[in-house]
């Protein structure tokens, strides 16, 4: 860095404004030119699968969640986003970001620094001398060029950012929140179904017991449905097992302590209802997916600080003023006072670190692009995976569904033909246990419909606005 330093009192002031002509002519030959800023270049896709162009704006509410049509689901969501650490932490870091922007901008006001002092001294065969001194300085580093502007408009680029990413985390919390609680209420149908499936098979084995006795069956037989009571047990106790496991995680999410959350038991086939399939275009969904807002705001700050990086090439102008006394009686201090001011032009002619700032800023703004065009591709394949998903299990539920007509007409007809004594209990039992696996299949399914619809919900953005970045 060269410093050119002007006294308006100097003789030779003239000749040293004319050496600080040529200095600032030779640094106009640095390239500080910046294009418009626009959107980085990333694949193109104009619909997805099997879907009708549809504004996402209309099929998806803000409170998507409540579609689901369950008042205890609502207010879980509250709950957790009143009180989920992981999005305080993100509310926070978007407080620091707007102190950051108000830390940029106070670098283009001037500083005043303000000091007094006092010495003594004392030498053999001397008496002690005292002096006092009091004095004050203003620095101001003018921003010509907008260097400075150009850092608070690149840290007003991370402070939108960063409320992306809040929203980015508000959604992931109500997604999680969802699935967790669906989850929960599948572990409860399935462990009364479970138990049903126990008792029944119980059943099954008094009356094997009773034709063990009565010479009709042989042992192994009986031992055989003992041991398909343990599996049962063994498997009941696992599912209580998964289902606390899944209230503490609801726990967390909710920012309550684990263990200390009581969900009633519910059954999920009756107490969720399964809302419409959401949709959205493609365009739509890089203005309004938190993920991939947050990512090309990143891009305008990496494109903010290149311009901060190049303007740094050109001269500074700064003005110091400086103010003062002294004296050898502190009564006598404030009787005189001297000031000065002193116009300075920095120029950085030979500092190889200015330049080589520059290129650092442009492949730090690449990595911001390429990271932005790896968000979008991803939130594609978000999208296109929960539609492909949804569309199988919503036409595997058709499937099922039919299963259970089909084994509830066998279950009837084989009752009935116990009854004339056509057939065993043992047949009966047997068929009204594949209806009951069935039965636990079309239950996963819905679990799994909802689960699909809650990812769909977050991968096309969540009911979010759309964020133009470019506008300032």
């Amino acid at each position: 860095m060269h410093t050119i330093q002007l006294s308006l009192s100097r003789p030779g002031a003239r000749r040293s404004a004319v050496a600080a002509l040529c200095a600032a002519m030779l640094c106009g030959c640095a390239d500080v030119s910046m294009a418009p800023y626009r959107r980085p270049d990333t694949p193109v896709k104009s619909s997805w699968s099997g879907q009708p162009p549809v504004s996402a704006a209309e099929t998806i509410a803000p409170d998507w969640w409540k579609e689901f049509r369950d008042p205890t689901l609502n207010d879980l969501v509250a709950r957790a986003v009143a009180g989920n650490f992981d999005v305080k932490i993100l509310a926070a870091r978007i407080q620091v970001a707007g102190a950051e922007v108000g830390e940029a901008r106070a670098g283009a006001l001037p500083t005043l620094d303000a000091g007094a002092g006092a010495s003594f001294e004392k030498s053999t065969g001397q008496k002690l001398s005292k002096s006092f001194n009091l004095g004050t300085q203003v620095n101001w580093d003018i921003d010509i060029w907008g260097k400075v502007e150009k850092g608070v408009q690149a840290q007003k680029a991370e402070y939108r950012a960063s409320e992306a990413d809040w929203r980015a985390g508000y959604l992931k919390l109500v997604s999680d929140v969802s699935t967790t609680y669906f989850q929960i209420l599948q572990f409860d149908e399935q462990i009364d179904q479970q138990q049903r499936a126990l008792d029944k098979n119980r059943q099954i084995l008094s009356t094997f017991d009773a034709m063990y006795k009565s010479g009709l069956l042989p042992n192994t037989r009986v031992l055989q449905q003992r041991a398909e009571i343990n599996r049962l047990t063994n498997d009941l106790l696992e599912l209580r097992r998964a289902r606390d496991l899944a209230a503490n995680a609801l726990s967390t999410l909710l920012g309550v302590p684990a263990g200390e959350l009581r969900i009633a038991p519910g059954r999920l086939q009756d107490r969720v209802q399964l809302p419409a399939v959401p949709s959205g275009l493609p365009s739509e969904l890089l203005k309004r997916r938190p993920d991939i807002v947050a990512a090309e705001f990143r891009v305008l700050e990496a494109y903010d600080l290149v311009g901060q990086a190049k303007l740094a090439q050109l001269p500074s102008v700064s003005l110091t003023g400086r103010g003062g006394s002294s004296s050898f009686a502190l009564t006598d201090l404030l009787k005189s006072f001297t000031f000065g001011l002193l116009p300075s032009i920095n120029i950085p002619i030979f500092d190889p670190s200015v330049k080589a700032h520059v290129k650092t800023s442009e492949a730090q703004t690449r990595v911001a692009e390429e990271q932005y065009r790896k968000t979008v591709i991803t939130a594609f394949e978000d999208v296109e995976n929960a539609l492909v998903n949804l569309d199988a299990h919503r036409k595997q539920r058709t499937e099922l569904q039919q299963q259970i007509d089909n084994l509830k007409t066998v279950s009837a007809q084989t009752e009935a033909q116990l009854k004339e004594g056509v057939v065993s209990q043992l047949e009966l039992f047997e068929t009204e246990r594949s209806l009951l696996s069935a039965q636990l299949a079309l239950l996963a399914n819905h679990q799994q419909i909802l689960a699909d619809t809650v990812t769909l919900y977050k991968a096309l953005g969540g009911g979010w606005p759309t964020v133009e970045v470019g506008s300032r």
